[in-house]
């Protein structure tokens, strides 16, 4: 663990804005969950309900972040962020609420796993690609979720709502990391490497011994936050005069 590198302490930042951003809707769904459950088995229903939930999330982003490093897989996964981030602006939609409640404990449980378990995979895919190889910093993102789940999430969401600037530079930010995941790839760095030797540089953590060099790695990054903040602009402006028609 490099306590020394800034790009460590980058990381770090973004994956607490990400769980800020991505992990909202899970306390909702805990509540709705848990509502009909006696007064007394509440308490373990959220907090079972979350450990199990970030139990599943780990187990996905160990998965998941052994598979970025295969290439074209970085490809692929730094265009899913970008839809996950176009989709964080434009989805309006409250299908996530819509959670079944439980009279029995382990229901609860189950119900919530269940249901945490399919909205997480853009939680897990977007901290595994800010984490860059350090599996510590995913474990502690997906950690993290807990106290935001259980205590935070409400006010995350409240905020978000009066200031909707937020999910914008959240948004971006995530197509900021897409952009690092696509030029990131294996097969980029290769295409790179031969168009002109200048676009990557040395890096012994890397698995072919080169990563971008920096015009490449912000150019692909400022394309990435770009693009999503373009595409939500004209999706929103899209929805919005079909909504008046």
């Amino acid at each position: 663990m490099d306590f020394d590198s800034p790009t460590f302490w980058l990381s770090l930042m973004q994956i607490i804005w990400i769980d800020l951003l991505l992990s909202g809707d899970n306390a909702v769904v805990i509540a709705l969950a848990c509502r009909s459950l006696p007064e007394k088995q509440r308490k373990w229903g959220i907090l079972l309900g979350a450990g199990a939930a970030v139990g599943l999330r780990i187990l996905f982003a160990l998965v998941v972040s052994y598979l970025l490093g295969v290439p074209f897989l970085k490809v692929a996964g730094g265009l899913l962020l970008l839809w996950i981030a176009v989709k964080l602006i434009t989805d309006n939609s409250g299908d996530a609420h819509e959670v079944e409640a439980s009279d029995s404990l382990w229901k609860a449980v189950r119900t919530i796993a269940v249901a945490d378990a399919v909205m997480s995979l853009d939680n897990v895919v977007a901290i595994a690609a800010a984490s860059r190889g350090h599996p510590e910093l995913f474990i502690f993102g997906l950690l993290l979720t807990i106290p935001l789940i259980i205590a935070g999430s409400q006010l995350v969401m409240a905020l978000l709502t009066r200031f909707p600037i937020m999910i914008w530079a959240g948004a971006a930010l995530l197509g900021w990391i897409a952009g690092e995941m696509v030029v990131g790839d294996v097969i980029s760095m290769q295409y790179m490497q031969g168009l002109d030797p200048a676009l990557v540089q040395a890096d012994a953590d890397s698995p072919i011994g080169i990563k971008p060099a920096a015009l490449p790695h912000y150019v692909a990054s400022v394309i990435g936050a770009v693009i999503v903040v373009g595409l939500g602009l004209i999706l929103r402006s899209r929805n919005r005069a079909h909504q008046e028609a």
